[in-house]
């Protein structure tokens, strides 16, 4: 009996860590539901696809994380803790595109900080190269440093600077992020 009641109590924790392990899925990216900053755990707070032109292509699937969850984009762009979005491509997109998408991104929802941030936003266009279908692009918001950039799996630098990383994060939880569901689902919505 007791033998037989290891094996349910075993057989229940194998359970519950696969669920926990297989996070969430949205245009067939899988997402784990946790990820460590510098020692500090994030939770997904929203999973989101961006669909780019009114033909609505499929682009990237975007994961939010952060160290308190929130459906207000407010408390999340005003928070002064770490958080990371990692977009996930499902198609390729050219360097040029994503430097103009960042530029638009941050002149419909920073418009008034765009002239201070000026030098940064050129770093981080900067570095933008073309990115194939299923690799990603990592930004995490670092306290009191700004924002790390990791192209390809490679940490490229840190665009400095809280101002610009609330700037930045603003262009999904900003008034107008990139398409109209997106925003919805980083704060908790179901994946479009």
């Amino acid at each position: 009996m007791q033998r037989s009641l290891s094996v349910v109590l075993v057989g229940a924790m194998i359970a519950l860590s696969v669920g926990t392990v297989a996070g969430k899925e949205c245009q067939g990216v899988n997402v784990p539901e946790q990820t460590q900053v510098q020692g500090s755990p994030l939770t997904l707070n929203g999973l989101g696809l961006y669909q780019a032109t009114m033909l609505k292509v499929n682009v990237y699937v975007a994961a939010l994380y952060v160290a308190q969850k929130s459906t207000d984009a407010n408390a999340i762009l005003a928070s002064n803790t770490p958080k990371q979005i990692v977009l996930h491509f499902v198609r390729t997109v050219d360097g040029a595109d994503l430097k103009k998408a960042w530029e638009e991104g941050f002149a419909n929802n920073a418009k008034a900080q765009v002239p201070a941030l000026k030098e940064r936003i050129a770093k981080l266009t900067g570095w933008m190269v073309p990115i194939k279908s299923d690799q990603q692009l990592i930004f995490t918001h670092q306290p009191g440093t700004g924002v790390e950039v990791n192209v390809q799996e490679k940490v490229l630098g840190t665009v400095e600077g809280d101002d610009f990383a609330r700037a930045f994060f603003a262009i999904w939880l900003g008034p107008q992020p990139p398409n109209p569901g997106l925003k919805a689902e980083l704060l908790g919505g179901t994946c479009g």
